[in-house]
């Protein structure tokens, strides 16, 4: 197993799963543990672990923001199982794998319950991680660019520390994920837990909440809904954006894989908001206005990964650019908004 860095305390072995993974005549499935996989990249997860037909999944969401509504197809299968479980309460499950998302991961969301919030970081993970120790299980935390804040260093790559502000309406998200990953090194360190982190930069596609605050929901529903679309001054920060199904490749290679990261996982196209917005524009609804707002407290000028980990130890990259897959979400969204194109 390789850690990152350098100054990591040799690790024990793991404890080792089930007797029955070693069988000799049954060769048991792999059992999958994927919190918060009601949400919008959790549901694209278990749908792609869900075609391995050796992988039985068990979702556990509390549906503060995801909905059964994702998981429809599944539900009702035999190697499926949905159930309503706020991480921040001790589970006791047997399993193989978890796959930890299980966070409120908009600002509209976290800042609406900031304590919440920080407990399903900090309590939630450690909740999983002790579970993960009880059964031997692998663990992958998906963390988040937001650890490193308002970056001094462009593009970002995994060795830097970050520059976060402890006391911002933000923190509860930035500090708890940064806490999360103390906590998942803590226990590869002391425990010898198989761990595994992903830093997953912003990311879209179908079944995004349609009024999460997110800058690529907002201007899709707002462009199909003939609404002017709102840009946050200055509108020169950037972001870069990964579709969902490229996101969920990287995730499923980093578990696979023998790196524990924290590794990059995005997209490192980067467009400013203007760009976004006009982009959006052209796509979508070419008669609509472009109006700019003020911009809320600690946004992030700018925000690009360094992908070059996920490629030399993932052979990840994305292949999905966005003039792709705006297209796909807006398919999406115009569901389930029931507003239908104008020809």
């Amino acid at each position: 197993m390789t850690s990152n860095g350098d100054n990591h305390a040799s690790a024990k072995p793991p404890p080792e799963p089930s007797p029955l993974r070693k069988a000799k005549f049954f060769q048991a499935n792999m059992r999958i543990l994927v919190t918060g996989g009601a949400g919008f990249i959790g549901s694209h997860l278990v749908d792609r672990l869900m075609q391995n037909e050796k992988n039985e999944v068990i979702v556990v969401d509390n549906y503060f923001t995801g909905s059964k509504d994702n998981l429809k197809q599944w539900i009702g299968r035999p190697r499926f199982e949905l159930i309503r479980h706020d991480v921040t309460e001790p589970l006791l499950i047997e399993v193989d794998q978890i796959y930890h998302l299980a966070c409120p991961a908009s600002p509209i969301f976290y800042k609406y319950n900031p304590v919440k919030t920080i407990k399903t970081n900090v309590i939630g993970t450690l909740n999983m991680l002790g579970l993960a120790k009880r059964v031997g299980a692998r663990i992958l935390l998906t963390s988040t660019s937001e650890v490193y804040g308002d970056p001094l260093v462009h593009p970002q790559d995994e060795s830097y520390w970050g520059n976060v502000n402890p006391i911002g309406v933000r923190s509860c998200y930035d500090e708890g994920k940064r806490v999360a990953e103390t906590l998942m090194f803590d226990y590869h360190r002391q425990h010898g837990i198989e761990i595994r982190i992903a830093r997953i930069f912003n990311t879209y596609g179908p079944r995004m909440n349609i009024d999460d605050g997110r800058v690529v929901s907002n201007f899709i529903a707002q462009a199909i809904r003939d609404e002017p679309l709102t840009v946050q001054l200055p509108g020169t920060q950037t972001r870069s954006f990964c579709y969902v199904s490229d996101m969920v490749d990287g995730l499923i290679r980093l578990m696979e894989g023998d790196n524990t990261g924290p590794i990059n996982i995005g997209n490192p196209g980067e467009f400013t908001m203007l760009e976004l917005a006009e982009t959006v524009k052209e796509l979508i609804n070419p008669e609509v206005q472009i109006i700019t707002v003020e911009n809320t407290p600690d946004d992030p000028r700018q925000r690009k990964p360094d992908i070059t980990k996920a490629k030399e130890l993932l052979g990840w990259e994305p292949t999905i650019k966005l003039r792709n897959g705006i297209p796909l979400m807006e398919d999406d969204f115009r569901g389930r908004l029931g507003i239908s194109r104008k020809n």
